[in-house]
This record gives C-alpha cells, structure tokens and sequence, in this order.
C-alpha cells in the first residue's frame, strides 16, 4: 500500500495558529470541521437529491464513519 502524500509544511500558517490562544485554535477546528461536513453533504447532495434531509444526514455519517475507519492515523514513534 502507498504511504500517503502531504502537502509540504507551511510555516508561516504554523506560526499564526501558534500565536493563538487555544480557544482560538478550537475554534478554528470546529469552522474546519463545519467546512469539511459542508463539502461533504453538498457533494452527496448533488448525487443524491432525492434524499430527504434525514436520510441526507445518515449518509454524511456514512461518508465521514468510513474515513474514519480508512485514513491511517499518525501514531508518533514513541
């Protein structure tokens, strides 16, 4: 299997969210995760727009459990 590919490190972006407190650095992580849910349930949207809105949200879960349980977690080497 492939390792995954990242995009390079962007420190100038690493320095920003250091200087923030870490209710600013949650909150950034919450708007991220909105974002991400949001791409998510439009794409599934266009594919499926007979779907209820119920039955919408149960794919999202779907989609986002199933990457959950695929994306290889970052285990540090200790």
């Amino acid at each position: 299997m492939d390792s995954p590919r990242f995009d390079p490190i962007d420190y100038d972006q690493l320095k920003l969210l250091a200087q923030l407190t870490p209710g600013q650095r949650l909150q950034a992580m919450l708007d991220a995760r909105a974002l991400v849910i949001g791409l998510v349930r439009g794409h599934l949207r266009r594919r499926y727009p007979h779907l209820s809105d119920a039955e919408l949200n149960r794919k999202v879960m779907e989609q986002l459990q199933h990457v959950d349980q695929h994306v290889p977690r970052f285990r540090p080497p200790y």
